[in-house]
């Protein structure tokens, strides 16, 4: 694949995490996206929903020094003197991105690791999100996306040739409740997962097991009925559960957002080893808490 000279798009990122060693697999470079079309309830990364630069100010490291407490500070990011508050998002090409993932190609080659394009749902900037993947398949970099795979994919054929793995999320496989809770159309998701699958691509579909939402016994059931086939046929060798934690909960208040699952338990081990037994006594192998 040649690279044209003007290939150089702009895109709202919020992180970029080097030497990470989940999602995908070996080290990897995650470059997040920002942006999310659905409002998953647990959603732990708050910060990602708005495609919109954000302030984030954090009590726990505020010295107020110029105001009587972190939320109500005038300060600017550059003006705070402890990092308290922090600008979240930033606009960056391609060719900026392309730079940080270069300082970490000795890592994938050591480790069979690459570059992982996350969120929010990366594919809200998919343009953006194509011209990255391309250059990092021209330089010989491997591929990975975490997605819903629930948003319209402009051209799959193109999203195909430039991912090696896709890390698809299934949560509230029925369509009703899925659009009334998190507003994702599970038709859309089922649709492109299949089209995905059809071409040949390594897939794991990862669950978040959230108490009350997905790790319902009739949603679980549902999200097994529905995978058991691509699993028996070896399209599928594996699926990610991922039990709930609180994790991301201090940042709703760093950034004046409501959270709804404050007082939410975490998910105990006991009740993830449950559900992931059901999986395993249907022949699927799970990877508890991911990779």
């Amino acid at each position: 694949m040649k690279v044209n000279d003007d290939m150089n798009k702009e895109a709202v990122i919020f992180n970029i995490q080097r030497y990470s060693l989940h999602d995908g697999g070996g080290i990897r470079t995650m470059v997040f996206f920002k942006g999310c079309p659905f409002r998953c309830p647990w959603c732990s990364n708050p910060e990602s929903l708005s495609t919109d630069v954000q302030i984030m100010k954090r009590e726990s490291i505020c010295m107020c020094c110029s105001a009587p407490d972190c939320m109500s500070c005038k300060n600017t990011p550059d003006e705070c003197p402890t990092g308290a508050i922090e600008k979240i998002g930033e606009k960056m090409n391609t060719d900026r991105i392309i730079s940080e993932i270069k300082k970490d190609v000795v890592f994938y080659e050591s480790s069979g690791g690459g570059v992982t394009v996350s969120g929010g749902e990366c594919l809200l900037q998919q343009e953006a999100v194509y011209e990255l993947l391309e250059r990092c398949k021209n330089l010989g970099i491997e591929t990975a996306m975490e997605t819903t795979a629930a948003v319209t994919i402009k051209d799959m054929n193109k999203l195909c040739d430039y991912v090696d793995k896709f890390l698809i999320d299934f949560k509230i496989i029925d369509r009703k409740k899925s659009m009334e809770i998190i507003g994702l159309d599970t038709d859309i998701l089922k649709k492109q997962f299949e089209k995905i699958i059809s071409r040949g691509k390594k897939v794991i579909p990862r669950i978040p097991l959230i108490p009350g939402f997905t790790a319902e016994e009739k949603n679980i059931n549902s999200i097994i009925e529905y995978l058991k086939p691509f699993c028996e046929r070896g399209e599928i060798q594996e699926v990610h559960l991922l039990p709930f934690h609180q994790m991301g909960s201090g940042k709703y208040k760093s950034l004046g957002m409501e959270y709804s699952m404050e007082k939410n338990p975490e998910m105990s081990d006991e009740e993830a080893y449950i559900i992931e037994e059901k999986f395993r006594k249907n022949n699927i192998k799970t990877v508890l808490r991911g990779d």
